[in-house]
């Protein structure tokens, strides 16, 4: 199936060169562009198109209002373009706050230095995010409001969000697994939750994370497939809105209750039975910096059974071999529906490889995460 889209930059270099890009695969058809947001809304009307590529600093009307408006009106899966900046990483989780599904560095000099890489990468994430569940961008964006941080005994953080449509708490029948209500969730005093996640992570860990109170009786690793500039800035987000701290991680943090360390882009993140957490130098040869694998592979070793592995939103199969080393130490793994998932892969290899203890939409797993440690 060829996939429709719409290229939007006020740059006439960059949507030229994209358009050349896109249009050099045979499966990727350029039906238009636009220069400003207004133009990008009016040619999303017009030309309905399955994806849009998004430049965020036009005149008249910046990428973010655009994507907004268009998500009201004909929601259509977004890819942001942004700088490797700690503004740009701002900036860019606005616009998937906003409901873009994902992002690219825009980088003049890579473009001219590694054309082919770039076609690549381009062309991946347009066809990835053609198949992205649409459904979800009728959910609207999160409050990007901070909360005061919860006194001990303080329930979950309150954030002004859209009601969801429906969705289901799938337990998994073949297993000992949770039920849709959580009354049979296994409660254990877990020393670690992990959890990883990909293409539309962002907004899954901050609808799960803002669910937990400020007490949250286990320490929590996050694995976020997502470039070095940005992490930082994704923590310091996350902080604001949660009752629990979050930070970005560095070599020699201590894990404790209450608090979220995720881990820095372009490195790994170990933990070790200490409770101390380490940050090596991301290894060329592995694709995902940081990957969730690594992370659930060094709990499974630190940790044993006392692990409970969360599998979020994302392409691909990250984390499901990390996965199956906290099975076989008796961890407990949980996944993402399809039905709530932007993109239904890392759940799916989850799920498929018949690792999954239960199975909870993205609304769900928040609630089911309290209920389980204690």
């Amino acid at each position: 199936m060829v996939v429709k889209v719409l290229v939007v930059d006020d740059s006439g270099f960059f949507r030229r060169r994209v358009s050349e890009i896109l249009s050099a695969d045979p499966t990727i058809n350029v039906i238009g562009t636009a220069t400003n947001g207004k133009e990008a809304i009016d040619q999303a009307l017009a030309l309905r198109p399955d994806v849009i590529t998004m430049d965020y600093e036009m005149p008249m009307m910046d990428g973010i209002t655009a994507v907004r408006h268009i998500m009201q009106r004909c929601p259509t899966p977004v890819l942001m373009f942004s700088s490797l900046t700690h503004e740009g990483a701002r900036v860019t989780l606005d616009a998937l706050d906003a409901g873009a599904v994902d992002f690219l560095p825009k980088n003049f000099e890579d473009i001219s230095r590694n054309p082919d890489k770039v076609k690549q990468l381009l062309c991946e994430k347009v066809h990835s995010i053609s198949r992205s569940n649409r459904r979800l961008s009728s959910l609207g964006a999160l409050s990007s409001a901070p909360v005061s941080r919860a006194p001990v005994g303080a329930g979950p953080a309150t954030i002004a969000t859209p009601t969801p449509a429906p969705t289901r708490s799938t337990p998994i029948a073949s297993r000992a697994a949770p039920s849709a209500h959580g009354s049979a969730v296994k409660r254990k005093p877990y020393k670690l939750v992990a959890i990883g996640t990909s293409t539309g992570g962002p907004v899954a860990l901050q609808r799960v994370l803002t669910q937990l109170p400020g007490n949250f009786a286990a320490p929590i690793v996050l694995v976020q497939h997502m470039p070095a500039a940005f992490t930082k800035a994704f923590a310091e987000r996350l902080d604001k809105l949660c009752r629990i701290n979050v930070k970005e991680a560095e070599d020699g943090d201590t894990l404790r209750p209450g608090l979220a360390l995720l881990a820095p882009g372009g490195k790994q993140m170990m933990v070790d039975g200490r409770g101390t957490v380490r940050i090596l130098p991301g290894d060329e040869r592995l694709n995902y910096k940081p990957s969730v694998d690594i992370t659930f592979g060094s709990a499974a070793k630190a940790y044993g059974d006392k692990v409970l592995a969360v599998v979020l939103t994302g392409m691909g199969a990250d984390g499901r071999e990390g996965a199956r080393l906290l099975k076989q130490c008796g961890s407990q793994v949980w996944a993402q529906d399809e039905a709530s998932c932007v993109i239904y892969g890392m759940p799916m290899a989850i799920v498929k490889a018949n690792l999954a203890d239960a199975v909870y939409s993205l609304d769900d797993m928040g609630r089911h995460l309290v209920e389980a440690c204690h």
